[in-house]
């Protein structure tokens, strides 16, 4: 990304797109994947009525919580620009 506040070219801004895509994707995926880990014994077995009612609340608090934290995980580690792994170095010889 541009850091000296000019404006972004075609290709940084379909990375971007790219990379929003990617953490909402992978944000409802996971968060389908612990809903039903949690709520699916609640309608697949016969559970007594108070943990038949709390685990698709838990499953949906739990997914939630994990879809956004994907969802910023994803695009915090986007934005962090690559650090040169010597800075301070120009040549790669030196």
């Amino acid at each position: 990304m541009t850091s000296h506040g000019g404006r972004r070219g075609q290709a940084e801004r379909d990375a971007i797109t790219v990379e929003i895509g990617y953490a909402l994707c992978s944000g409802v995926l996971a968060a389908a994947v612990v809903f039903a880990a949690v709520a699916g014994p609640a309608l697949l077995f016969d559970l007594p009525s108070g943990l038949e009612r709390a685990l698709p609340l838990v499953g949906l608090t739990l997914a939630i919580v994990l879809f956004f934290a994907r969802v910023v995980s994803v695009l915090v580690r986007f934005r962090r620009a690559p650090q040169p792994s010597q800075p301070g170095r120009t040549n790669p010889d030196s």
